[in-house]
């Protein structure tokens, strides 16, 4: 059932024909509109947001055979890419594939044995699918990986896993937030961030980061923030009581053994660094490696201060159900750097990719 007849047959989106550099995304006007299937919506969608998980996804950087930082082969992929392993799950993807993890729309379709009341709805979809696994334990699809997402004018998703959000936001500072901040809460969450703890974030300048420190505020943590020195009085007014400027060494900065729990999108070189200032007991958290997946570990750190490691990709469903409760009570806010349209993908990413700008860069979706 549909809102009216309107929806066409054909759509524009960006389509990702394989691994590889820029050269794999194709702006698109012939794409087939999805039909809702039983249980499922169909989305107008109107912003999504850019992710670290899309350009990783496009250059094959979750493959076994890739050893570098993300940067490294952003622009043009990397020859040591296997197809086989690619994806973040460890699966091979099927392309073509619309990508875009993060979705903000309106329900204007539903599928068999979705009330027709959903219709109209403004929405955010979980982009750590459940449904499509049976819900069994930490098994999940990726929104744009393991199937099509929001980098299109229409995407249709699990109904019981798109969920309504009633607030005063535009579409472009909710589109921000679905990747970004369940992945941040996600760690918060599992590393179970308690009120007066002291917690380290890298990378807070990014998406992820940046929704870090806010979320762990909110639990009433004090939160150091590793970052450019220019992002500085930016990351202080999301709610970083100290920011370390990003290459310094953490020594200089922070004692040692006086972190609880460390929020690390980023590991490479600077890991062994993260582990001296924990305490002992201290809590590691990690959804993420930009600066290089491979790290040197000392295993006498890790046994002798009792430390715990959580790695963070699946998410109770709690996880984005409190997000959306906490936009509807304000208790968070979006932190959009930038806008471009839909058939700018490619500049967007380039920017995404210069680590030149703070908060999340979103896509606006032609209407």
């Amino acid at each position: 059932m549909s809102s009216d007849d309107t929806i066409p047959i054909r759509m524009t989106g960006a389509l990702l024909t394989g691994h590889g550099g820029f050269e794999k995304l194709e702006i698109r006007d012939d794409l087939p509109v999805p039909e809702p299937g039983p249980g499922e919506v169909l989305i107008k969608v109107a912003a999504a947001g850019i992710n670290n998980t899309d350009i990783n996804t496009r250059i094959g950087w979750y493959s076994k055979g890739v050893t570098s930082a993300t940067s490294a082969g952003g622009a043009e992929g990397y020859e040591t890419t296997n197809d086989d392993d690619a994806s973040w799950s460890g699966t091979a993807l099927t392309f073509p594939r619309i990508q875009g993890a993060d979705c903000c729309g309106r329900i204007v379709a539903v599928g068999e044995g979705v009330s027709p009341d959903r219709i109209g709805e403004r929405v955010l979809v979980r982009n750590m699918l459940r449904s499509y696994v049976g819900y069994r334990p930490w098994e999940c699809w990726t929104f744009g990986s393991e199937c099509d997402g929001a980098f299109a004018q229409y995407a249709k998703a699990p109904a019981r896993e798109t969920y309504k959000v009633d607030c005063d936001w535009s579409d472009v500072e909710l589109a921000s937030v679905p990747c970004a901040y369940s992945t941040a809460e996600g760690m918060v969450h599992r590393a179970r961030v308690g009120e007066g703890e002291h917690v380290l974030i890298t990378g807070a300048s990014g998406g992820v980061g940046s929704a870090a420190i806010q979320l762990a505020r909110r639990r009433g943590a004090r939160v150091s923030a590793i970052a450019g020195q220019n992002k500085a009085e930016q990351l202080k007014a999301l709610g970083a009581d100290h920011v370390i400027p990003r290459g310094d060494r953490l020594a200089d900065h922070i004692e040692p053994q006086s972190v609880d729990v460390v929020l690390d999108v980023v590991a490479g070189p600077a890991f062994p660094e993260l582990l001296q200032v924990l305490k002992r007991g201290g809590r590691y958290a990690v959804a993420g490696a930009i600066a290089g997946p491979i790290v040197e570990l000392d295993v006498r750190t890790l046994y002798l201060k009792d430390l715990t490691f959580f790695g963070c990709t699946f998410q109770e469903d709690e996880v984005f159900e409190n997000l959306i409760s906490y936009i509807e009570r304000g208790e968070i806010r979006p932190n959009v750097a930038g806008t471009w349209p839909l058939e700018q993908i490619v500049d967007a990413q380039k920017e995404f990719l210069s680590k030149s700008t703070g908060g999340k860069l979103v896509l606006t979706i032609p209407q």
